[in-house]
């Protein structure tokens, strides 16, 4: 996302304004506010057994992924991606949709694309679980997004595996947001383009009572795992979320600072829905790797991918509960 915090700093009140109701948000940068809460759900007070998520093969689809190269939307290594992950998805024997739009970009019209595996529950209300699986455009060097882009796609085809086998109460969509980053500039139209796709058709064609959460995974692979605090996540989800590592005895794991991120749960949560972002952006120190030809294969942990899944599962668990 070039430019995204410069964008906001420069743009500090009207930002994401329109986001719940008119609160300013300051993507990816400390946020001084605190949002009011959200009437919770009941969270489930027993202890969890160790799920069957594996960081190990959770880290193999990453591996894939970054074998492919670059993946910016229309790329060559983007269509790659698309064909592997809808591979996964068939072989788990989901029901599979894909959204291809034409997105109205700085750069001219891009074609784009979200992948949405769908597993049917006892009920219609679904749970979406989410991450983006395009990387940055980066002209002057090679970016294959090994943590922003591969390791929450590679869990999420890796939580597809897992959770598909269960028998659920809710319905499961596992969706695969093209577009997330910016293709030249971080704005409010440039950025966010599968997810916005995504909640409009939603809107379009009146589904959405049915979509109870929307939990997204984003950059969390790295090594020196921390899942921020989120504010701009909805207050009661994301204390499930905290809550379910704590069951786990992953507090270590949980980041203290209150920040306010910007990533494609915002459109579903300004439509009402209601929506968390586990997400560690505090990648290398400083978050000195974030955006960089470094991010590489070498800095994504197998054990962050098996406690962020983990925390993912126990979270699904608490909410189908009530």
């Amino acid at each position: 996302m070039a430019g995204k915090a410069q964008f906001y700093r420069d743009n500090l009140v009207k930002g994401l304004k329109a986001a719940l109701g008119g609160f300013p948000f300051v993507p990816l940068l400390f946020w001084p506010f605190f949002l009011p809460a959200f009437q919770g759900l009941p969270v489930r007070t027993s202890k969890p057994s160790s799920t069957v998520v594996s960081g190990n093969l959770a880290f193999a689809h990453v591996e894939k992924l970054v074998s492919f190269g670059p993946r910016p939307p229309g790329s060559p290594g983007i269509g790659r991606a698309q064909a592997y992950i809808l591979e996964i998805l068939r072989s788990l024997s989901l029901e599979v949709e894909q959204q291809d739009f034409l997105a109205s970009t700085p750069n001219g019209p891009t074609s784009m694309k979200n992948i949405v595996g769908k597993s049917h529950g006892q009920q219609s209300q679904a749970i979406i679980l989410a991450s983006h699986y395009d990387t940055l455009l980066m002209k002057n060097a090679v970016f294959v997004g090994a943590n922003d882009g591969g390791s929450s796609t590679g869990l999420l085809l890796e939580l597809s595996r897992v959770l598909s086998k269960t028998k659920n109460k809710l319905s499961l969509w596992f969706v695969f947001f093209d577009g997330e980053e910016a293709q030249r500039q971080w704005s409010e139209t440039d950025g966010l383009y599968g997810s916005r796709y995504f909640v409009d058709r939603l809107k379009s064609e009146g589904h959405l009572g049915q979509i109870k959460a929307m939990i997204l995974m984003d950059m969390i692979g790295d090594i020196d795992l921390k899942i921020e605090n989120d504010l701009s996540s909805t207050s009661w989800l994301m204390q499930v979320v905290r809550k379910s590592a704590r069951d786990f005895g992953y507090g270590r794991y949980l980041s203290s600072v209150e920040k306010g991120i910007v990533d494609d749960h915002i459109p579903f949560i300004r439509a009402g829905i209601p929506a968390v972002d586990l997400i560690d952006y505090d990648f290398g120190f400083n978050n000195s790797l974030w955006h960089t030809p470094n991010d590489t294969l070498d800095k994504v942990s197998p054990q962050s991918l098996k406690v962020a899944g983990d925390i993912v599962v126990r979270t699904i668990e608490s909410l189908t509960a009530n």
